[in-house]
């Protein structure tokens, strides 16, 4: 069976790799690899050379995204990556079984919306989850519509795409594919972390992923000004700060990041981590802090607590180890408090049911034998 991953970001690839792995591995299905997005932009770190470094050809490459992020540009790149997967679907809506699709990014919207025409067939991945304070919870319900088969991180969620579609056919809970990756990865210790980053895990470390609000764009120069003002507060921590997505105001975060902490001996800056250093940081630092899916649906596997920050994944199923909170400086310090009182997490992730990989291809052998 013909399948292809549409992939735009080193976020998705990084949910995808256990995935990509066992469909290149599995004689019953050719994969290709269709690349966009950030995956192209050096701005973002070009991270196309994750996919390569993982072992997989790039079959297709599209390159639709602009360097800035207004609202204007955003709804441009938009328009542009339809123009191009326009093109493409004409050429190759032929050559692929199924296209898998997962959640929630404008360009992925995009992507899917030109294959409408063509009667692309598509698999998504997290439908039916909410994002409040994000206008990604629009795409992510939109592509889900554009959908023949979902695979859904949790019952709710899969629930959820069942009212949204009108029916249950197609519809798989597998839990979250990324948590497979846990089982794949092999960690880095923390004389590696150190040897590759130059952060010392050792310290008492605190992650920070914050991106943008989207829906209430007006409130970004705030929020990171304050989120600025509690980690400069927090001295007895270190701090890795992973920067953000290709979002509205997303480079708003960036400038105000790097204007802060350039050069700060406890900071430390980080473009992409990558999956393995990215959940090998997650083993060892002491929490999480920010506004990134991961909180809510891998963090609980490390044992981790979670500052989930604002209205950006309010609305997400979340498990007992996340602490919602403003985002306000004396609530993101009484956070933190809250956290180091707490006695260390024991606890099953919501989002696991049993590994997702093999219970998607065993879907795809049976949804793909009917047709």
């Amino acid at each position: 069976m013909r399948i292809a991953i549409l992939t735009s970001s080193r976020a998705d690839w990084g949910i995808y790799l256990p995935l990509a792995k066992a469909l290149k591995s599995d004689k019953y299905f050719d994969l290709k690899i269709i690349s966009f997005g950030t995956h192209l932009s050096d701005f973002y770190g070009k991270t196309i050379n994750e996919i390569i470094n993982n072992g997989f050809k790039v079959d297709f490459t599209i390159e639709s995204i602009l360097a800035t992020d207004s609202p204007s540009s955003i709804s441009t790149a938009m328009g542009l990556t339809m123009i191009k997967f326009g093109d493409f679907w004409k050429e190759y809506c032929q050559y692929f079984d199924l296209v898998f699709c997962i959640g929630d990014r404008f360009e992925m919207f995009a992507a899917v919306s030109a294959g409408i025409p063509f009667n692309i067939k598509f698999a998504h991945l997290h439908g039916g989850e909410t994002t409040l304070g994000a206008i990604d919870n629009i795409f992510r319900h939109s592509i889900s519509l554009a959908s023949k088969i979902h695979f859904t991180s949790t019952e709710s969620h899969a629930q959820y795409v069942s009212k949204l579609i009108g029916t249950n056919d197609g519809i798989y809970n597998v839990g979250a594919i990324s948590l497979d990756n846990l089982k794949q990865l092999e960690l880095l210790s923390i004389e590696e972390f150190k040897d590759k980053w130059g952060v010392d895990l050792l310290n008492k470390t605190i992650l920070v992923t914050f991106h943008p609000e989207t829906v209430d764009l007006d409130s970004n120069r705030q929020n990171v000004s304050n989120l600025i003002a509690a980690i400069d507060s927090l001295s007895e921590y270190q701090f890795i700060i992973t920067m953000p997505n290709a979002d509205t105001a997303g480079n708003l975060i960036r400038t105000a990041f790097k204007h802060a902490f350039d050069g700060s001996k406890n900071v430390f800056l980080i473009e992409n981590l990558g999956s393995q250093s990215y959940f090998s940081a997650l083993k060892y630092v002491s929490f999480l802090l920010g506004n990134t899916s991961s909180g809510i649906i891998e963090a609980a596997s490390f044992n981790k607590y979670v500052i989930n920050l604002g209205k950006r994944q309010l609305g997400r199923t979340s498990g007992a180890n996340v602490i919602h909170t403003q985002i306000q400086t004396s609530e993101i310090l009484r956070a933190v408090s809250e956290i180091e009182q707490k006695e260390i997490l024991m606890m099953q992730n919501i989002y696991y049911n049993g590994g997702a990989t093999n219970k998607i291809l065993d879907a795809l052998k049976k949804e793909l034998s009917y047709d």
